[in-house]
């Protein structure tokens, strides 16, 4: 017998009015009470690889923006007006058979209008989230669409290059390496390999940190406690993208670690909408023997191939 994804009301940290996705083998919980937010993604009965502020829990109504946790959609380049505006109110949820989705109201400042379409996959652990960014006032904006997934502390960020060569039958450069006025490579969070590298989330060091590069092929790794979570996104070569022209960037603090994808910048009419969608998928068992070009090979590499 096939398996089937169900949809159901509960309610979550504090949060009374809640959608749980479940297919029997993986689990993800949007709010309807702040966002739009996926506040949860793991298998089921398992860990949270989502980071949730505990200080804000079960909150809402707050006037200023409020990092919370979970999985959002932002506006790039990051500017206080366009991608701070507060996310603390309700949002309406709409189920349509096993997809859901959770819509922003407009919001004043902006003109614009957040919304997250959620499709689990029948069976495995499969998720397709399409962002989308509406322009609902009366003149263009040109923007870039942003989607962060904060991680739960204690694990390893990962992502990689495009593919490598050698000098000098491969003479071009391949990918940019963006650094922010606080980026030390010499932190020792970093892993620096040769076809990867490897950002630690340390809850004993508050310092930020993040970096960013492009990669036509973008994903994003996240090991935590013998799992890990992964998130992929198909990104334009021909296109301008933000800072620098990443499609990745990833950050950190004491509290978690960022995953982010970010798309092309793009010029919005009136009425006109953006989508940016991401793959994701949970995988285990998932413990690398050691961060080397060898051992993620073994664990990523039959993954990033096979779609």
């Amino acid at each position: 017998m096939d398996a089937q994804v169900r949809i159901e009301k509960t309610a979550f940290s504090g949060w009374p009015n809640c959608y749980r996705i479940t297919n029997g083998e993986a689990e993800l919980i949007v709010t309807a009470d702040i966002g739009p937010r996926i506040m949860f993604y793991g298998f089921r009965g398992g860990q949270n690889f989502f980071w949730v502020q505990k200080e804000t829990a079960g909150r809402s109504g707050e006037p200023e923006w409020v990092a919370r946790g979970g999985h959002r959609i932002w506006i790039a380049p990051e500017d206080p007006k366009y991608t701070y505006p507060p996310d603390n109110s309700p949002v309406q949820v709409e189920v349509r058979g096993d997809v859901l989705i959770a819509t922003q109201p407009t919001e004043r400042d902006t003109n614009i209008q957040k919304q997250l379409e959620i499709r689990m996959a029948p069976r495995g652990t499969d998720v397709t989230i399409i962002h989308r960014l509406f322009n609902r006032g009366i003149m263009p904006l040109e923007f870039a669409p942003w989607a962060l997934t904060m991680m739960a502390p204690g694990g390893h960020g990962v992502s990689g290059f495009p593919p490598r060569g050698t000098h000098p039958k491969d003479l071009a450069p391949t990918n940019p390496l963006v650094m922010w006025a606080y980026t030390d490579l010499g932190d020792p969070r970093w892993t620096w390999l040769r076809k990867y590298f490897v950002l630690r989330q340390d809850p004993a060091n508050r310092t930020p940190m993040k970096i960013g590069h492009f990669n036509p092929k973008t994903w994003g790794a996240y090991f935590l406690q013998g799992e890990m979570f992964l998130k992929r996104y198909e990104a334009d070569p021909s296109r301008t993208y933000p800072d620098f022209g990443c499609s990745f960037e990833t950050f950190t603090n004491a509290d978690f670690l960022e995953l982010e994808t970010l798309g092309p910048i793009t010029k919005v009419a009136p009425g006109g909408v953006v989508e940016h969608i991401e793959r994701w998928s949970l995988h285990r068992p998932a413990r690398p023997a050691a961060w080397t070009d060898a051992e993620l090979d073994r664990i990523l590499g039959p993954l990033l191939a096979s779609k």
